[in-house]
């Protein structure tokens, strides 16, 4: 499975649901001695909180960080602006939409359905699930969509992108379930012993 890292997807103007748009918080900067840029997304899950990706670490001011979640690719990190969106589940055959970044700051759009719900043996929450666009290849998530939204028809917020697999003449998408990045909040919020 690879991390999204670059541009994908097909272009888009604006972010057409408004909930989600307020949320949406765009990532970028300068690597490789400023020769090049890493791109990806973050979304604001409650209030003053942004998620994405921890290998999005480099995008984001280390002060502004509360943690990450070292058995998912999840970075918690304090937010000026945005509001949370609606959430919901998703389930198997459900028509999704993602939002993530292209190079010089330009927003992207990709469509799939969703294919699996993986969930481990002893959790609550599903680990992740995995969505797929088989009609056209341009308009799928990839690189530059870490840590950005996946939200379903009505604009409502189902889950988090942290990567891609080619497979055969397919690309499969993978998100965490927002009840998986909620319930990965709540543990990073609780005290230690």
């Amino acid at each position: 499975m690879l991390a999204a890292c670059a541009s994908s997807g097909a272009p888009v103007a604006r972010i057409a649901e408004p909930q989600i748009a307020q949320a949406y918080l765009p990532l970028q900067a300068r690597i490789h001695l400023g020769i090049d840029t890493a791109d990806g997304a973050a979304v604001v899950i409650a209030p003053g909180i942004a998620v994405t990706n921890a290998h999005n670490a480099n995008l984001v001011d280390p002060k502004s960080i509360i943690g990450r979640r070292s058995d998912y690719d999840l970075m918690f990190f304090r937010a000026r602006h945005g509001a949370p969106p609606q959430t919901a589940p998703v389930g198997v055959g459900a028509a999704v939409i993602a939002y993530g970044q292209g190079g010089g700051g330009a927003l992207r759009i990709a469509r799939g359905t969703v294919r699996e719900i993986v969930r481990c043996q002893d959790c609550a929450a599903a680990n992740y699930f995995i969505f797929a666009n088989d009609r056209r290849r341009e308009d799928n998530a990839g690189p530059g969509f870490s840590g950005g939204p996946v939200l379903d028809t009505a604009g409502r917020l189902v889950g988090i992108t942290f990567g891609y697999k080619d497979s055969g003449r397919q690309r499969l998408i993978y998100a965490y379930d927002m009840e998986r990045v909620r319930a990965e909040l709540s543990a990073l919020q609780k005290p230690a012993n």
